[in-house]
């Protein structure tokens, strides 16, 4: 089940909405209708009833009045504009197999909204929001069935009970650590470099036995290694744990100040608004900036005071950076214009270039920031970099010559794949056959 759904798990991932597709199905910023001041803490977007501030509480961007919760009608309406396509079918759900993490229980009830599309394309429209938070189409749908479901052991009356589920994943990789060390010694007593077997076997067995042997001796350290860093996967006994940075360091490094008031006319007028899908505005050391995101192009970034492109100075993050962890000293900081073994994606882009921000702490801290935007993009203590390789490294293959290399990656990892399938295979045929003979006696 883990080796065929890990093939599978390689190139249908679990159903997510990407950033390029969630712009993709918003409407452009309709800015004649955006009046008041600009909210720091929510995103401007379109809704089907004009533009609207989305954060902790959502509200008209015109009005400046709450909005209130989504009804089925007004889901159908946004989904059917987001997927150009009218909806088949709308139904409210507290979760399901698709939505059942923890990530989604903030837009709890959801509108489920099937659209009439050949694909068969299902939305989730949020309640409390109103945006869609997550598309799913029957092809992937079907193959996350034999690939993440099984694979995660993930069936939603499982996994809604997230301690419940924590238990069953660390017992049953537990148990297969277990059996895999064992069968390994078992394999190695068994096997005879001098004086070997019968026609100079090293091996005793035949058949099925014989490919049980020969894959357990030639495979068995990566089916270790593949069990124990699935074992680890949900962190035992939290060994991995990491504070991260905290609310204060965040808030001091952003400095906010009062919310600048905006030309929303003006603003309208400049080429990177035009068409833009959504707008934030963030605070770095002070500093007020506006991102307007559009389909297929770099986010823009103005200064909310003026409107003009802003251009932040990489000496003044790194002064603003000591900030975030008070006490520590920033032991060195680099310049990333490239990809290495702690940035990157396993699935799409990482933004490039990107400052490595590195602490003299008793954490040993590595921060990493956008020269764009000064947004802190994510943080990384020294146990989050031993688990980067006890569970990434040694579960997805994803560093040293295989790290973004395709398809040497793949023909790595299918080789080790079918080695585990042909494993596993003629141990349950071999254990099928050693029960029959004990039936039979």
């Amino acid at each position: 089940m883990w080796f065929l759904s890990g093939i599978v798990m390689m190139y249908v991932p679990f159903p997510s909405l990407t950033k390029a597709d969630r712009l993709a199905g918003l409407a452009p910023i309709d800015w004649n209708q955006v009046h008041g001041i600009v909210r720091a803490d929510a995103a401007l977007q379109q809704g089907p009833n004009g533009p609207v501030w989305l954060g902790s509480s959502v509200s008209s961007a015109s009005t400046g009045l709450a909005v209130g919760p989504v009804d089925a009608r007004r889901a159908g309406d946004i989904a059917t504009a987001f997927g150009n396509a009218p909806a088949s079918d709308i139904e409210r759900v507290q979760r399901d197999q698709w939505t059942v993490a923890g990530s989604f229980d903030r837009y709890r009830p959801l509108w489920k909204v099937t659209l009439h599309r050949p694909d068969g394309l299902t939305l989730y429209v949020a309640s409390t929001t109103g945006t869609v938070v997550l598309d799913t189409n029957r092809t992937e749908r079907f193959w996350n069935w034999v690939g993440s479901v099984p694979h995660w052991i993930y069936p939603t009356v499982l996994r809604q009970h997230q301690p419940l589920w924590r238990q069953v994943v660390l017992c049953t990789s537990g148990a297969g650590i277990v059996g895999a060390v064992s069968g390994m010694w078992i394999g190695v007593l068994r096997m005879r470099l001098r004086r070997r077997y019968k026609g100079g076997r090293v091996s005793p067995y035949r058949g099925w036995q014989w490919w049980h042997h020969l894959m357990g001796l030639f495979g068995g350290t990566m089916l270790v290694l593949w069990i124990a860093s699935g074992w680890l996967s949900v962190d035992p006994n939290r060994w991995f744990a990491s504070k991260g940075l905290g609310d204060a360091g965040l808030a001091a490094y952003a400095a906010a100040g009062m919310a600048p008031v905006i030309d929303w006319a003006r603003l309208s007028a400049t080429q990177q608004a035009t068409g833009a899908r959504q707008m934030r505005m963030i605070w770095t050391d002070g500093t007020p900036l506006l991102l307007l995101s559009r389909p297929g192009l770099q986010e823009a970034i103005l200064d909310a005071r003026n409107l003009k492109p802003a251009k932040l100075d990489p000496r003044r993050l790194t002064r603003a950076a000591e900030r975030l962890l008070p006490g520590a000293r920033i032991e060195a900081v680099d310049r990333l214009t490239r990809t290495d073994s702690y940035w990157y994606a396993a699935k799409g882009d990482v933004e490039l270039p990107v400052l490595r921000v590195r602490f003299a702490d008793s954490a040993k801290s590595w921060v990493h920031i956008s020269p764009r935007t000064g947004a802190v993009l994510g943080d990384l203590d020294a146990r989050r970099r031993l688990y980067r390789w006890l569970f990434d490294g040694l579960h997805r293959w994803d560093f040293g010559p295989l790290l973004n290399r395709r398809p040497l990656w793949d023909i790595w990892m299918l080789g080790w794949l079918t080695a585990g399938v042909v494993l596993s295979i003629s141990g349950v045929v071999i254990g099928v056959r050693r029960m029959r003979k004990r039936r039979r006696r």
